[in-house]
Order: C-alpha cells, then structure tokens, then sequence
C-alpha cells in the first residue's frame, strides 16, 4: 500500500512537472547582423547567468532555442538583460583542494552572456556559472575587463586574497565624492560594487539603468495549518513469536503553523519550509499469547509530539491566482510525556517501554489559491518510536490532509 502511495505521489508530481504553465514574456534579442526582434522570451528568473534562452514570436508560433552563438544581447522588458562579449575572464576556484599557489590570475578568452547590473558612463556586469562568480565592468566605449578578485595558497599554505579588484577601480572610477577608504574596503559583492558604480555615475551626471531595480517579491510567508491525520502504530517484539500488536488507523486533529521562505530565483519556483506541528496518538489493544500466564496481554499507547518538517517545495503555476505544489520534508520528531506500555490482564505491567522516535521522510502534494489558501495530502513514511527497545520493533505512519490561511 505504501508503494502504492509512494509511486502515485510521484506521478502526480510529475504531471504537474509536465503541464506547469511556461511563462513567456515581452522582450527582444538583437541577433549576429544587429537586427533587434521583438519577441517573448521564456523568464526563468535565472539564478546563474543563462548560457541559452527560449524564445518564441507570438503567442501562437512555437518555442525556438538560442544562445551566444548566433544572438549578441537579449532581454525581458524591464527586467533581466544579457549581453554577449569575448572577454579575459579568470576561472581559479576558491575550492580549497583545487585552489592554486599563483596570485596572479589565469585569464582565458572565452565568449559569454553577462548580465548587466548597470548600464551607464560605468557599467558593471556579472558572470557566475555556479561554480565561478566574476564581475567585469567598462568606462565609455572601452572594452569590458574583469574585476579581478582571487583566493590562493600562499607559501605558508594559508589562504590569501588577490583585491586587485580594488586598485582597478580606483583608478578608472575616481570620483571626488568617493573616498580612498570606500576603495580600499570594499567587498566582492553585487551590492557594494552596485552602490560604489552609482555613486560614481552621479558623480559624472550620468544617466544609468539599473536593472537591479526590481519589483519587490514576498519571500516569506508564514501559514497557521491545521490538518486531518490518519496515524497507524504496529509493534511486534523479536524475542516472543505472535508478540505482535496492530493498533489501527486512528484520526485526529492537530495543528501547525509553517514559515516559508521563498528562494529568490527561478521565478519564486522554490522554497524552503520549517513547519513545527503538534502531534498525537492514543490506541489500546488486547491480543492472547500462549507464551504467558492466562495469555492476554494488553498494549496501551499514550503518544503526544511535536514534529518538525523541514524541506523544500515546488511551486507549478497554473495562473496568476492557482498553482500546484510537491514538497519533501525530513521529519524530527520530539515525544513529550508519552509512553507504551504491555499489561497482563490483571493489570501488572509487563514491558514498561519508554518513546523514543527517530526521524522520517514526508511527501506532499497540494494547490494554492491568491497566495492566501492552501491544501495539500502529505504521506509519511514509517518511523520507528522505541530506538532505546532494541528488542521490539515499531512502525508508526501518518497522511494528512492539511489546510493553510497564510496570514503573512
């Protein structure tokens, strides 16, 4: 049945994967013989600087891929712009077991789309791949140079930092309304090396585009949830044959409340989630077993928690008011005041068995409707409750369904 569960979860993850709306957007891309077309262009929100874009006409023509190859610069209409360049750029990690003893930076001739952060008298571009993160910067109609910027080995083994970045910039940017020490202290960031190509912009009576300037998302939402839990608990002990208890299947109500923080990339597609929750399960059962004196034993489960979800989410959007959602949590689970316990049927305690719950996995799946309301079914898998028996064996599994008012 769990298997069954499991694949039907995935499935529908995945169907949600294949029909999630692609979002086109008005933009335009100026191709190898400087002809600009106006088009629509797929906005991924890209995290790492795109090294290919989708792209289509109209509404009704299809999907055509691109890439620096054949197109010089591309953007989203108010958004996100790219161009492409042949530029020096260094590629020296800061991984410590490939990092290099060489201050000076290695320089190969590469052809990229950059991002631009500014455009203006001094513009600033950024190139980051994921693993390698450069920004590059030009004055006028000079041609885009790398801010160079490296960690390396020194001879002492410790690691060193090449600021160069700094003297280049204090050089092509002088301005008398910055100060040496704004040079001299300044970090390898989008934001100080944003504000400092600002200032000096105003400096010179520049007019600049910021493509920084963007609308402002929500990236955090917190949500009261309660839910409907359906928890099943089975107990068999490996010393004693047919010392086995079935609880069943017993409902109850709980609540929660979920913080979640948006991931500001991909378009607000991902998110991670902390969702603390209250917890509890109360069954008895009488079995006969030969192996004991009068041979009826009663298991009785007094179990209260608090779980603690933690995981990440998908978002699928369908339109501007619904979207679909999967996510997947590790568990943490933390028992308070709770207690197993086998009994004869006189009432004398046989096997005392303290809780002590390990961790599990959670998988949901569920809609949003104006960011506001939510529902989702979320499966668990087993986990175990008696870590500190290592003679009894425990299974305990729980699937909600579990709504939300996001009240922030």
């Amino acid at each position: 049945m769990r298997k069954q569960i499991l694949f039907i979860t995935l499935t529908l993850i995945l169907s949600f994967n294949s029909y999630s709306q692609i979002v086109f957007e008005n933009g335009y891309f100026i191709s190898e013989n400087n002809k600009k077309t106006d088009c629509l262009i797929e906005n991924m929100d890209w995290k790492n600087t795109p090294s290919s874009f989708r792209y289509r006409l109209s509404n009704e023509q299809p999907i055509i891929d691109a890439d620096a190859k054949t197109i010089k610069e591309f953007a989203i209409t108010g958004q996100n712009k790219f161009i492409r360049s042949v530029v020096k750029i260094d590629r020296s990690t800061k991984n410590l077991q490939n990092m290099t003893k060489g201050k000076d930076p290695v320089f190969s001739e590469e052809k990229l789309f950059l991002q631009v952060l500014l455009d203006g008298k001094a513009s600033l571009y950024l190139f980051d791949d994921g693993t390698v993160r450069r920004f590059f910067y030009k004055i006028d109609n000079s041609e885009i140079k790398q801010l160079v910027y490296k960690t390396y080995l020194a001879d002492d083994d410790n690691i060193a930092k090449n600021n160069y970045f700094r003297e280049q910039l204090f050089i092509d940017l002088k301005c008398d309304e910055i100060q040496q020490n704004e040079y001299e202290t300044l970090s390898y960031t989008k934001n100080a090396l944003v504000r400092l190509f600002l200032k000096y912009n105003k400096c010179n009576n520049s007019e600049v585009t910021d493509f920084e300037k963007k609308e402002k998302k929500d990236l955090f939402n917190l949500t009261i949830r309660p839910r409907y839990n359906i928890n099943n608990l089975t107990l068999n002990n490996k010393s004693f044959e047919n010392l086995n208890f079935d609880f069943g299947a017993k409902s109850s109500l709980s609540l929660g409340i979920e913080a979640e923080f948006i991931l500001p990339f991909n378009k607000n597609r991902w998110s991670v989630i902390v969702e603390p929750n209250y917890n509890y399960y109360k069954a008895e059962q009488t079995i006969q077993n030969p192996n004991f004196i009068d041979g009826t034993l009663v298991g009785k489960v007094d179990y209260k928690s608090i779980e603690l979800p933690i995981g990440v989410r998908r978002y699928f959007f369908v339109n501007d008011s619904f979207k679909i959602f999967a996510n997947a949590s590790l568990v943490f689970d933390f028992a308070s005041n709770s207690k197993i316990s086998i009994t004869r049927n006189d009432g004398s305690e046989l096997f005392p068995l303290s809780i002590k719950s390990g961790t599990n996995f959670g998988f949901g799946i569920g809609c949003k409707f104006m960011d506001k309301f939510s529902a989702e079914v979320r499966f668990q898998t087993p986990r175990g409750l008696l870590a500190d028996n290592p003679s009894w064996n425990s299974s305990y599994q729980t699937t909600a369904l579990i709504v939300g008012y996001s009240f922030f």
